[in-house]
């Protein structure tokens, strides 16, 4: 057999590039405005209330609005502004954010034959099991204090408050089909209003009640915290609730770009915020019997249904872009070997992030929906919300500091002391979350729990299966001397063997031989392999070694943002000098029939149950690599574990 030779990928067929940017930097930054603010965008709509209510006074006092309303503004500055908008923006891997990216960013990725789960990659799939908590409980929380509010105009609205919510959302889960290629520029218009009324009506507030301003020195927030720390302790998890939106900022970033985020922050969504937290405090101090709905009762009596309604197209916005953000989530998860593979349909031409996965989106609406009957009100969702978001920045700041010490090369005099700042105010909140575990914080809890068990089976099942493929497998050297020895006719055109194994002869290719004693004239083994980055250029994607024979390795490199198409890398492959790959290609596909033996299984029971329904209920690997249905052939093989 001659040595390999490897072929240096040249100009390969590709996908379109993805859009970060839109135009000049003031449509960007309306494009940012729909995809990414929406969630934080509505949290003042619920967030001061349910603060103010859990200092259990009947109405507010004085000292109890200037310090809590201290408090969210220090917190938008120091979490939201300083830590998301000015520090995890720039951790970006090649453009893309969101947990997984980082932590593909910052440690290894989960590799095929390595049983020791590092300890960040625990951390982040944690962290992304808390996000689909999160995705769950946003539209049902949005949605439900936006329909709320009509009970201020309409008292005999009350009972369909929950109805109407449960339309709404099934309405937003029926749509996601449709795919929202034009989300930014559609949904942008409505987010400038959205903002722009809120800093007026905020504006408004602040002249009923002026003394509000002096909450923006942060000794009233140290003074509040001080008074009385067993309350403070419980208000600084319902202050929390401002921040809900701030790790979208971040798992969005691949959408728009950072400079646009942080422009359309800076500019109007920081101020904005800003004035409308100070009105509501100023119309409290006005009028503390304003505490059952200070946002809505900001508004005039005149404008409070179209106010309503804004709100209501807000908080659809608002749960589409967390939505959106699961499907992302999902796809990471799969090209990173920690999810079953689902069909990801893109439903934009030039916006690669943007996709629709079916299995996962009507699991959100009926989870969704299932909350809002569980819960009834926004108050009660409310004491379910925070603690995923809570955990999930926690998990992005201990990340942060690898990134600052290994990416960045901070030293540690200055990465420990601001991480320390950081970790200290996320662990407070996420530690005053916990006091809402029996109230209903168990709910993303046990969502993320799920999810996180869920990946972590599916990689440990994978491995043992890798690792059993491996122990049947035969070193390729070995295989052609076998096949020198048999009689075996080969057949006129390609066949491509999809095969997760890299080095050696799949027992696919064995099969084959064996049984059928035949092979094409040429044959192709090809394996697809995930990176840890979004996305692997075409010139870099392929990686191709002539055998002998006839046979040809090639290997697939994709990133965790791209989509695997196997017969476009094979039109790669052409360009590369391997013309017999224009026609006549015949695909061969593994199919595995799983066994569990009871007495010496590698996998435990729960681990084995999670992985085995996982592994029937995945995408057939042909439709995965979207392989033409008439040129594939599966063979069948049983695998005990």
């Amino acid at each position: 057999m001659s040595a390999p030779a490897t072929l240096e990928a040249g100009h390969v067929e590709a996908e379109a590039p993805p859009v970060h940017h839109h135009g000049p930097w003031a449509l960007a930054a309306m494009t940012a405005l729909g995809i990414v603010f929406g969630d934080i965008g509505t949290s003042p709509l619920y967030a001061l209330k349910v603060a103010l209510v859990a200092t259990e006074h009947e109405f507010p006092t004085r000292g109890d609005v200037l310090g809590i309303v201290s408090l969210v503004v220090w917190a938008l500055a120091i979490i939201v502004a300083l830590k998301y908008v000015v520090l995890v923006l720039r951790a970006d891997n090649e453009g893309e954010g969101g947990i997984l990216a980082l932590l593909s960013l910052v440690a290894p990725a989960p590799g095929p034959n390595k049983r020791k789960l590092p300890f960040l990659v625990l951390l982040g799939i944690c962290g992304a099991g808390l996000l689909y908590g999160d995705g769950v409980i946003t539209p049902a929380v949005s949605v439900l204090s936006a329909m709320e509010g009509l009970e201020v105009a309409a008292p005999n609205f009350q009972p369909w408050v929950i109805p109407v919510t449960l339309v709404i959302l099934v309405a937003l889960f029926l749509i996601q089909r449709r795919g929202t290629a034009q989300i930014g520029r559609l949904f942008g218009p409505i987010m400038l209003l959205w903002f722009t009324t809120i800093g007026a009506l905020g504006l408004y507030g602040i002249l009923r009640g002026p003394g509000v301003l002096l909450a923006l020195d942060p000794r009233e927030a140290v003074a509040f915290l001080t008074g009385n720390p067993r309350t403070a302790f419980a208000v600084f998890g319902a202050v929390f609730l401002a921040l809900t939106g701030g790790e979208a900022l971040y798992a969005d970033m691949g959408h728009v770009g950072a400079t646009a985020i942080r422009r359309a922050w800076f500019f109007l969504v920081f101020p904005a915020l800003l004035l409308n937290y100070f009105g509501q405090g100023g119309l409290l101090l006005a009028d503390p019997t304003a505490i059952d709905n200070p946002f809505y009762k900001l508004a005039p009596s005149a404008l409070l249904l179209p106010m309503i309604a804004l709100a209501a197209a807000a908080t659809v916005i608002a749960s589409q872009a967390l939505i959106s953000g699961v499907f992302s989530l999902t796809r990471q998860a799969i090209q990173m070997r920690l999810s079953p593979r689902m069909l990801v349909v893109p439903t934009s031409s030039r916006a690669y992030g943007q996709i629709y996965i079916g299995i996962v989106n009507w699991g959100l609406m009926a989870a969704t929906l299932a909350i809002v009957i569980m819960f009834k009100t926004s108050d009660n969702l409310a004491a379910a919300y925070g603690i995923a978001v809570s955990g999930t920045m926690l998990i992005t700041t201990i990340l942060l500091y690898r990134v600052m010490r290994g990416t960045w090369n901070w030293p540690l005099s200055v990465a420990l002391p601001v991480t320390t700042l950081f970790a200290a105010v996320d662990a407070t909140f996420f530690s005053s979350n916990c006091l809402k575990i029996v109230e209903g914080g168990w709910l993303p809890l046990a969502i993320g729990g799920f999810v996180a068990f869920t990946m972590i089976a599916w990689r440990y099942g994978n491995i043992e299966v890798q690792e059993k493929l491996a122990a049947v497998s035969m070193p390729f050297d070995d295989f052609i001397a076998q096949v020198d020895k048999m009689l075996v006719t080969r057949l006129p055109g390609t066949g491509v063997f999809v095969t997760r194994l890299a080095e050696t002869a799949s027992p696919m290719l064995l099969h084959q031989v064996t049984i059928n004693r035949v092979l094409h004239e040429h044959v192709i083994l090809l394996t697809v392999q995930p990176t840890r980055r979004p996305r692997v250029p075409a010139t870099e994607r392929l990686e191709i070694r002539e055998l002998s024979h006839g046979f040809y390795r090639v290997i697939v490199k994709i990133g965790f943002m791209q989509r695997p198409d196997i017969p476009t890398a094979l039109r790669g492959c052409v360009k590369l000098g391997m013309g017999f790959c224009k026609e006549n290609l015949y695909y061969f596909i593994a199919h595995e029939s799983l066994v569990r033996r009871p007495k010496d299984s590698a996998l435990p029971r729960l681990v084995w149950i999670a992985y085995n329904v996982m592994h029937r209920m995945g995408l057939r690997a042909s439709d995965y690599f979207h392989l033409p249905p008439k040129s594939v052939m599966e063979v069948g093989f049983r695998l005990d574990l």
